[in-house]
């Protein structure tokens, strides 16, 4: 298998992982489900159980405290799921294109990424010779001396 594709499984296989433990794996789970049914002929709710199972071993391992366990339950799920997509790319040449698209999404949390619009209309009356004026979208968190001299 080329190592562009072995460097892809690994990827989705990381980002799976990440996304059973975190709080948009509702959203991800049928997703996922399907893009391995679609390759092994097997239910998409067969699959998803197994993804469920992975995850609760996941969950529990961090729920242990055990920061040795968490670390070997992410590595062992990685690698399973590593091989199960480096299978799937393998057997279906097609899988390369949903992969990296569902890596887009996942990388999004879950979620088709939105653009925001902000529209700011000002009028300024009277002149601006002696007044400052600022307009801006977005001014990021400001703290008591920022940008002050030291």
């Amino acid at each position: 298998m080329e190592a562009e594709l072995v460097a892809l499984a690994s990827a989705g296989a990381t980002a799976l992982v990440q996304q059973m433990v975190g709080d948009t794996w509702e959203q991800v789970r049928g997703r996922v489900a399907a893009f391995f049914a679609r390759r092994s002929g097997r239910d998409v709710e067969a699959i998803g159980e197994e993804l469920d199972d992975a995850r609760a071993d996941l969950v529990a391992a961090g729920e242990s405290g055990d920061e040795d366990a968490t670390a070997e339950a992410h590595a062992d799920a990685r690698a399973e799921w590593r091989n199960r997509m480096r299978r799937a790319l393998r057997d279906d040449p097609q899988a390369a294109a949903e992969l990296r698209a569902l890596l887009d999404e996942l990388e999004g949390g879950g979620t088709t990424p939105q653009q925001v619009h902000i529209e700011t209309h000002n009028t300024i009356n009277g002149g601006v010779y002696h007044n400052t004026v600022i307009q801006a979208g977005s001014i990021g968190r400001l703290e008591p001396g920022a940008g002050q001299a030291r």
